[in-house]
């Protein structure tokens, strides 16, 4: 037996060897695979359909051995690479000619993804299954009647009572946004099926509410451009196409090329799939408007630009949107492959990308990604670009700036933000000149307000000398002043003041560096101006007014000073503003302080929140308080209120999550209890090894003590969430309500700027806080936005409740 143990050894290396090298040449030959798949169509020496015919012999050689990866690779690439639905098409079209059961096992493959994709409301993998079994029509790998008929089960969802007004839309616009693919092989073979579809779509349209329309969009006139409802738009594209005989010019289709294999190949039926029945849990892509910004007339040279109907329009805006959400991550990639784009020398695409860009940035109620990101991308096209985007860039801006008028509110933040950010990546250079009518104008009005404020927000991105300095002379009064405290008790005449010599001995004190309590203590003397009225004898101005004036003064060389002032000084603060009354009065008095510095308002707001020295409907009441009024429609004011609203739903998010965390342990702990509870001698004594070597799971299971706690904690959160809506809700109602009966009672217009202004802002948090303040609607509806209220303000709320109806 000694002898024979090496040469047994030997074997049994050579067997694991031999497996694995076959395992390793297995993932080679995967890997490989995969790359062929991917880089389909991409540049190369062969032309796409030798390629194409390359590929498909390849893979048909490799389908006994890996059948489920090329499945896999083929699905994936079908919902991650829309742009390139043709190719992958044609392909499968390939590989069902040479092997039939393949081409049924995709077709299966497809169906239960996007069976899926709709249960898991995956909605855009959904739309991008839907088209690709549509083009399979075109391949003759699925039959054209078959297809119909999932059409028309799409069709009927939209037909269904109590359901959402979203979920009829998305089927409606899944099905229309899949004929530019489909609609002529549909038109040829199956008319009358097609015709009583869109019969079908057309009455549905017909019927359909947009209220949520004048919510969404940018502009409040319909000149020189229509703004139009995105299903309404795309209902009048293939309207256009259907006269066109469904002949568009946008789409390869390289299976033409393919035309005399593919049409000898056996096709599939389609299953019946029907759309999974609505679940209150489901949430379904909100409606939009068509943002438009060119015509023809616009791009004079080269290439002319699609009309607003075209087809053609369509599809290339969904093409450059789908390049943005694949790249938007990495700027430089964003702005090579919208320059790269494959159609570029039929469109003038300069105006194409920048037409998007500005369509992704001011979509309502919010952009996908980050501001910065779409502001990142434009430079980079710039540099990439020189010759001619800039130049389109700059009539872009133009055509923004005379259209601001009517412009919605919470595009103009993002316009104002855009400008003042691109200004300062190329040294604040623009022709402020051209600009120069809007001096005439109303402050209140969009256009001096606008120059006004991007110079704010360029100031936090430069300083005050470089701000004077690039603006002419005729824009003095637009300039700001320059951002330094105003300490009170240091100005002149300040000797009068009751406050001001406990505020110099404070000033030797904290320089002295004091305790809390010995600030505390040199306020103590300080008299009470309210004694004589009946209120918080805790509450005592003066001693806020003070305390924060001067340790705030103290902190002004920078907001880290400031922090840190703040920081040391946590218990004081406490100790002052225990009422909301008394947080008031802090902010009040930071504003004394630091009205010339809205940047500096701004972090310190935000430090005092996260710090909890002042509590979200402390800020909220502030804002709305008539001290605040000249600052009422100054874009600073209202990033303050959207920042302290974002809080509070960051800690009602957080409480949630640790809630149903801790619950989720608790039911894994109390399962796998019942499961030793069941088991037999040897289940027992594995849960004995597990509590010696796995305390770690014991210790985190919660309480049931612990979970109500967090209970209770997330109950509260909740009703001081509801308590800020209602706040910020209430005073909106009424200072509107004031200035709509006192312009009917003096008989003056009521459409002012300020009225303009204010409307937009109630819009606004409707808007953009809409998933948070949707919680509420019907508590709003029942105590704030009732039958008697103003038809002005109430169509606000109106609009708000049908974007998601």
């Amino acid at each position: 037996m000694s002898r024979r143990r090496p040469h047994e050894e030997d074997d049994g290396y050579e067997r694991a060897y031999r497996k694995r090298r076959r395992v390793s040449e297995n993932q080679e030959i995967e890997d490989r695979l995969e790359s062929l798949i991917l880089r389909v169509g991409e540049k190369s020496t062969s032309s796409l359909e030798s390629n194409l015919e390359g590929l498909a012999s390849v893979l048909e050689a490799d389908l006994a051995t890996f059948r489920s990866k090329i499945l896999r690779i083929l699905t994936d690439c079908a919902i991650k690479m829309p742009e390139k639905c043709t190719i992958y098409t044609t392909l499968v079209g390939l590989l069902n000619a040479k092997n039939y059961n393949f081409g049924g096992e995709f077709v299966e493959y497809m169906v239960r993804n996007l069976k899926d994709s709709l249960k898991a409301c995956k909605w855009d993998a959904a739309r991008y299954s839907l088209r690709f079994l549509a083009d399979l029509v075109n391949c003759h790998v699925i039959s054209a009647g078959s297809l119909l008929q999932l059409l028309d089960n799409m069709v009927d969802a939209a037909k269904e009572d109590g359901v959402p007004q979203v979920r009829k839309d998305w089927y409606v616009f899944a099905v229309l946004s899949t004929l530019p693919w489909v609609g002529r092989e549909l038109y040829e073979k199956k008319e009358q099926a097609l015709e009583h579809l869109l019969v079908s779509i057309e009455v549905f349209l017909g019927k359909r509410s947009k209220k949520h329309h004048a919510a969404l969009r940018v502009w409040a006139l319909d000149t020189p451009h229509p703004q139009e409802e995105y299903l309404d738009c795309l209902w009048a594209q293939i309207r256009k196409l259907r006269q066109d005989n469904w002949a568009e010019k946008h789409i390869p289709r390289p299976y033409l090329a393919f035309d005399s294999i593919l049409c000898e190949a056996l096709q599939h039926n389609l299953p019946t799939i029907l759309p999974p029945p609505h679940h209150d849990s489901y949430q379904y892509p909100m409606p939009h408007v068509v943002f438009r910004m060119f015509d023809y007339t616009d791009c004079p040279e080269g290439p002319i630009l699609p009309g607003a109907h075209s087809i053609e329009r369509f599809l290339i805006e969904e093409h450059l949107h789908q390049i943005i959400e694949m790249h938007h991550l990495e700027r430089k990639d964003c702005a090579a492959h919208l320059l790269n784009f494959p159609y570029k020398l039929k469109i003038p695409l300069d105006y194409s990308i920048v037409e998007v860009i500005f369509a992704e940035l001011f979509h309502m109620p919010s952009p996908r990604y980050l501001e910065i990101v779409y502001g990142s991308v434009l430079i980079e096209l710039c540099k990439l670009q020189p010759s001619t985007m800039p130049q389109v860039l700059a009539q872009a801006t133009e055509i923004l700036f005379i259209r601001i008028d009517t412009m919605n509110t919470a595009c103009f933040d993002r316009f104002v933000n855009w400008f003042s950010y691109h200004l300062s990546n190329f040294q604040f250079r623009w022709s402020w000149e051209d600009w120069d009518s809007c001096l005439q104008l109303d402050p209140e009005h969009p256009r001096p307000k606008f120059v006004r404020e991007v110079l704010l927000k360029s100031l936090r991105l430069s300083y005050h000398q470089r701000i004077k300095d690039m603006m002419p002379d005729s824009f003095e009064s637009l300039i700001p002043t320059k951002p330094e405290p105003k300490f009170k008790y240091a100005a002149e005449g300040a000797g009068s003041l009751p406050g001001t010599t406990s505020a110099h001995k404070l000033v030797v004190s904290i320089r002295a560096k004091c305790k809390p309590e010995e600030v505390l203590h040199v306020l103590q003397d300080l008299p009470n101006p309210r004694q004589d009225e009946d209120v918080d004898p805790r509450f005592n101005p003066l001693k806020i007014d003070v305390f924060v004036q001067t340790l705030l003064n103290l902190g002004s060389k920078s907001f880290s000073h400031s922090f840190a002032a703040i920081s040391k000084f946590h218990y004081v603060f406490k100790e002052l503003a225990e009422s909301e009354e008394a947080q008031i009065c802090i902010l009040r008095n930071m504003f004394d302080l630091w009205h010339g510095h809205q940047q500096m308002m701004c972090v310190l707001i935000d430090k005092m929140l996260k710090t909890q020295i002042i509590e979200c409907s402390a800020v909220a009441n502030w804002i709305f308080s008539k001290d605040m009024s000249g600052e009422f429609t100054k874009l600073y004011l209202w990033e303050i209120l959207h920042l302290t609203i974002k809080k509070m739903s960051k800690h009602v998010n957080r409480l949630g999550r640790e809630l149903a965390e801790a619950l989720e342990r608790l039911r894994h702990a109390e399962s796998d209890s019942d499961e030793s509870e069941d088991g037999d001698g040897e289940g027992n004594n594995n849960s004995g090894q597990r509590g010696k070597s796995g305390g770690a799971d014991d210790h985190e299971k919660p309480s049931e003590d612990m979970v109500d706690r967090m209970e209770e904690r997330l109950e509260a959160a909740q009703a001081d969430q509801k308590n800020l809506f209602l706040i910020i809700f209430q005073r909106f109602i009424m200072i509107l309500s004031e200035h709509l009966v006192r312009s009917d009672t003096d008989g003056r217009d009521f459409n002012t700027h300020w009225y303009k202004w204010t409307i937009g802002r109630l819009q606004q948090v409707f808007l953009v806080h809409h998933e948070q303040v949707q919680k509420y609607s019907s508590t709003l509806e029942t105590l704030l936005f009732t039958q008697d209220l103003d038809p002005h303000i109430l169509e606000v709320f109106h609009q708000f409740t049908s974007l998601r109806a």
